[in-house]
């Protein structure tokens, strides 16, 4: 618990200054757009104060020829690199044509499907089940989680509600299930791999982007520190990438070079 501690409060200590370093780029970005809205309003207003109509001497007429020409000139570069993100983007979107078809993810990173819903963190997934008629009791179902399968059903009753092999395998001895108000099937699924996202709950489901995944609506707190660790790295990745500067892995490189 000693070294425990040790390192853990220095993780800390690092965690706490990177999260500063973004949170002082971020106010510096926000107070230098603010400082060029603020000029550009004080300028409006003095050309709005200004006369009409005003002579002008060779040397300035000269002068407001350059700077419509440099205005020209920055709208035109403005318009270009607007294409370019433009381009970039829809590069982005086409660049693997695997993800053709896919389903986006839920609000939960899962999916919603006919017969059922499942959401996930990295941890577990949740998978709840309308069931067909109302008044149906623990005793009425079928319920059976094996470590690389599942299947629900209504007993005396085909087809079974879920009857497939499982995508990736789980803990079977912390998976759990539960009867709500005699109207739905709740089954939590603990995952073996905690490293990686489901891109569907059983092989015969339809398949979701995992790249769409959104980890921030995941329980960051229900997650062991090494879990929570890797999100809060993907999320300030993603920070990063988002503010034209480097990840955390560019970031080691260049201090290695250095």
């Amino acid at each position: 618990m000693e070294k425990f501690n040790k390192y853990r409060a220095k993780a800390d200590q690092e965690t706490a200054k990177k999260r500063a370093e973004v949170e002082e780029r971020e106010r510096k970005i926000k107070e230098r757009r603010e400082k060029e809205q603020k000029q550009l309003e004080e300028q409006e207003k003095r050309e709005a104060l200004e006369p009409k109509i005003k002579e002008l001497t060779d040397e300035e007429a000269a002068e407001m020829m350059q700077q419509q020409k440099q205005k020209e000139s920055s709208k035109t570069v403005a318009k270009a690199a607007t294409k370019d993100v433009d381009t970039t983007k829809k590069d982005e979107e086409e660049e693997d044509p695997q993800d053709a078809g896919k389903l986006k993810p839920n609000a939960g990173n899962g999916c919603d499907l006919p017969n059922y819903r499942w959401t996930q963190t990295l941890s577990d997934i949740e998978v709840r089940i309308p069931l067909p008629k109302a008044g149906l009791r623990s005793r009425d179902l079928t319920v059976d989680i094996q470590k690389n399968h599942l299947k629900v059903a209504v007993k005396n009753q085909l087809p079974a509600i879920i009857d497939d092999r499982l995508l990736h395998d789980v803990k079977m001895e912390e998976s759990t299930w539960l009867l709500e108000d005699k109207q739905t099937v709740l089954i939590t699924l603990e995952k073996v791999n905690k490293m990686e996202w489901w891109s569907r709950l059983v092989v015969s489901d339809p398949e979701i982007n995992t790249k769409k995944i959104n980890p921030e609506p995941s329980k960051l707190s229900d997650l062991d520190g090494e879990t929570r660790g890797l999100v809060e790295k993907m999320m300030y990745d993603q920070r990063q990438k988002e503010m034209g500067l480097p990840t955390s892995e560019e970031q080691k490189k260049q201090d290695m070079m250095k």
